[in-house]
């Protein structure tokens, strides 16, 4: 039995990550169920968006399971943070792009899955944090990583060393959520984004999000080389080909179809 439910109309898959009676707590088998998933989906055709969730109305992933956790030590703790470390890996580099709908809390693990996602956009009950340092530990699945990446380092320092919670208003304000919606509102939201998505070339989507993910750290020099390498590359395929014909010939592009 799998953790992780999956649902495919219309290009879009959402992944839903159902273990409710536990806010969705991460343990190794919930991971390995997310990695592998995730990994279903960037490999099926039929596959353009994912979105991402938690079961119920009450958390996204509120977390590691902290009763593993507990028993754990230093060798176990590396294995479970290294495989935390691979699944939002998998996420982050997708070359399909990935929504988080997040309905609830999104703490430590949590948080640090939505933000290996593409996008977030989350209700206005969400609630974020990396309190990892309550417990005397420290994120271990990216958020040391990707926090300042979001949200400057300044604000990462000051969320992370003191472990408090982040309301979806001052997410969105910190720009570590993209939008913030009524908790009715947000599938449909996320439904609405991933077909706009959809719209567009999938390897054109695909190259942007390589440049971003590889660009980010490096020069500017260097990022602009990687981003005229991908641009180049485009016009070699039928999708370029198809969307500037389909422009001059003031139609509508097919790119999946």
């Amino acid at each position: 039995m799998s953790f992780v439910l999956k649902e495919i109309s219309g290009y879009i898959a959402v992944l839903t990550i159902n273990r409710p009676d536990v806010l969705n707590a991460m343990n190794d088998k919930v991971v390995a169920d997310l990695e592998s998933a995730v990994q279903t989906c960037i490999d099926d055709k039929n596959v353009g968006v994912i979105i991402l969730t938690g079961s119920g109305d009450k958390a996204f992933v509120a977390g590691a399971d902290i009763k593993k956790m507990q028993g754990m030590g230093q060798e176990g703790a590396l294995t479970f943070g290294q495989a935390g470390q691979d699944m939002t890996l998998t996420i982050e580099n997708s070359p399909k792009p990935v929504i988080a709908a997040v309905n609830g809390f999104a703490l430590g693990g949590g948080c640090e899955i939505s933000m290996a996602c593409h996008l977030r956009v989350a209700s206005e009950t969400a609630t974020f944090g990396q309190p990892e340092v309550l417990l005397g530990i420290l994120p271990g699945w990216g958020g040391t990583q990707r926090l300042p990446r979001l949200v400057g380092t300044g604000m990462a320092n000051e969320i992370i060393t003191t472990g408090r919670m982040v309301k979806a208003t001052e997410a969105k304000n910190i720009g570590l959520v993209n939008h913030v919606v009524p908790a009715g509102e947000l599938m449909e939201k996320c439904i609405s984004i991933a077909k706009q998505i959809l719209k567009n070339g999938p390897e054109a989507i695909a190259q942007s999000l390589d440049c971003i993910r590889k660009g980010i750290g490096t020069s500017i020099i260097d990022g602009m080389a990687i981003e005229v390498k991908n641009f180049s590359e485009l016009f070699g395929t039928e999708e370029a080909k198809e969307g500037l014909t389909a422009f001059v010939e003031k139609r509508k592009p097919s790119f999946r179809d």
